[in-house]
């Protein structure tokens, strides 16, 4: 693939020969345009539908409306250009409790058919201010201006002719940096760039944005009293996240419980659930299974010891969480049901490590209602997995080459084939294979988590012959009881409620 042309700005200067778009206009900054006129548009619709992908204080865009006739009378008007294509949009702040939302024109403009000039027109109320995170501007433009060579240029107009402009400004550096992603925009579009991860496949953005924000205040108060030696910052928001998506996946899949009085602020006391709970298996530190059960879903969380958290959490909590050491003979057929082969249960292994691997079996096995695994550390049945040119599970068929291509790109599971050599993206693919010979329909989700492992692999369908994935898991089980390997741990303190 092509490398993106160095991103060269300079400050315009009062000289420019190349004049603003009206008198009051000040050009800012500009650059080598490394992309034709023709793909402008298409370059800056990246600006404004994701505004977050350039700002860490936005949450995203809602948009309001979309039209390219009867365009709002606040937006302005030039001299040789007409407006083609309007986008009024709602930037929703990433805290709400500090900065407002704002609106704002999002307007192209050009003088034929083909646009090469985006204004971005915020609507202040009378006596209203901008927001921190919008720069101090009436008026903000990108432009692609074909001169020789041609160059892009952002041209503000200020909201106060004694906010500063130089380049160590504020809006300077804003500036610089939006330039600097349209040029970006600019080449991907060019080279016709693919993402190769997709976010938002399983879970819409929206409902999960939303959601967040409320169970983020709800449960921000657990960072001061984490007892656990690691960062409650990644750890805290990173199960909110991990809970949002679960909430939102089961009121998508699950049928909602007998009519009840619900909270005007709980309202996901209404929404699906699994009927059988969940199993948190492998629940480490135990503030995934917390929040769900203080959300109203009932369910466990069983690990190999107690870690110092479980006694922070209510008890209600506390009677949920179970020590206990994962046999794999409680899955063979005729085994007595344990907590593990609960009907109907839906199972999570959250960075389950060891476990991992072991949570389609049980979730074929029991026969649960779904799964949802995140892994992290690689791990097969009994022993670390080790990668290489192809894919295999026990007992099916090897997959490389194209087929594993073409098997990448319908799971979403982020990686071509020359980067599923990788060891985190070939372990990815072998548990999707694996969930697949199990009976499992797969999704993949990249969640909006703070972790680097953040691959989820979802399964809400059964698939094929129910007797054949039954089969399959006798013969893995079977597979690793001849190979004698796998030891059963022996549990780190009380058995069963710690």
């Amino acid at each position: 693939m092509a490398t993106r042309p160095r991103f060269e700005p300079s400050p315009c200067s009062n000289s420019s020969e190349i004049p603003a778009l009206a008198s009051h206009w000040l050009p800012l900054i500009s650059a080598p345009a490394d992309f034709p006129a023709e793909i402008f548009e298409t370059a800056v619709s990246q600006l404004i539908h994701h505004p977050e992908y350039n700002s860490t204080l936005i949450l995203r865009a809602d948009i309001l409306a979309d039209t390219t006739s009867d365009f709002p009378t606040s937006i302005p008007t030039f001299e040789g250009a007409v407006p083609l294509h309007n986008v009024q949009r709602r930037l929703l702040p990433r805290r709400p409790g500090r900065d407002a939302p704002l609106e704002q024109h999002c307007t192209l403009y050009g003088s034929d058919a083909t646009a090469d000039t985006l204004v971005l027109t915020p609507v202040i109320a009378p006596g209203g201010s901008l927001p921190y995170y919008h720069p101090a501007v009436a008026h903000l433009a990108f432009r692609h201006i074909s001169a020789s060579p041609p160059i892009i240029r952002i041209e503000v107009v200020p909201l106060s002719s004694e906010d500063p402009i130089d380049l160590g400004s504020r809006l300077y550096r804003t500036s610089l940096s939006l330039l600097d992603a349209l040029h970006r925009y600019g080449w991907g579009a060019l080279t016709n760039y693919k993402k190769r991860v997709h976010h938002d496949c399983v879970v819409p953005r929206e409902p999960y944005q939303d959601l967040y924000l409320i169970m983020r205040e709800r449960f921000k108060g657990l960072v001061d009293t984490w007892v656990e030696s690691t960062d409650p910052l990644k750890h805290v928001f990173e199960d909110i996240g991990i809970a949002t998506f679960l909430i939102l996946l089961w009121k998508d899949t699950y049928p909602p419980p007998p009519a009840s009085d619900v909270p005007p602020d709980e309202p996901w006391r209404a929404w699906g659930r699994p009927a059988g709970g969940f199993l948190d298996f492998g629940c480490g530190n135990g503030l995934l299974t917390h929040i769900l059960l203080s959300c109203g879903y009932p369910g466990v969380g069983v690990d190999l010891r107690a870690r110092t958290s479980w006694g922070t959490y209510s008890p209600h909590t506390q009677a949920h969480l179970r020590v206990d050491a994962f046999d794999p003979h409680v899955l063979a057929t005729g085994a007595e049901p344990t907590l593990y082969t609960a009907p109907g249960q839906f199972v999570i292994a959250n960075h389950a490590d060891e476990l991992t691997p072991w949570a389609p079996l049980l979730a074929t096995r029991a026969p649960a209602s779904g799964f949802l695994s995140i892994p992290c550390c690689a791990w097969a049945f009994d022993a670390r997995f080790e990668r290489g040119k192809t894919v295999a599970v026990e007992g099916g068929e090897k997959v490389g080459g194209d087929e594993l291509a073409a098997l990448v790109e319908s799971l979403n599971l982020g990686a071509d084939a020359a980067a599923a050599a990788s060891g985190y993206s070939q372990y990815r693919i072998w548990l999707a294979q694996l969930h697949r010979h199990c009976g499992w329909e797969i999704e993949c989700e990249v969640l909006r988590i703070p972790s680097t492992r953040n691959w989820a692999l979802v399964g809400r369908r059964r698939m094929g012959d129910e007797e054949e994935a039954q089969a399959h898991v006798d013969a893995i089980l079977q597979s690793v009881w001849d190979r004698g390997i796998f030891k059963t741990r022996t549990p780190e303190g009380k058995t069963g409620n710690h």
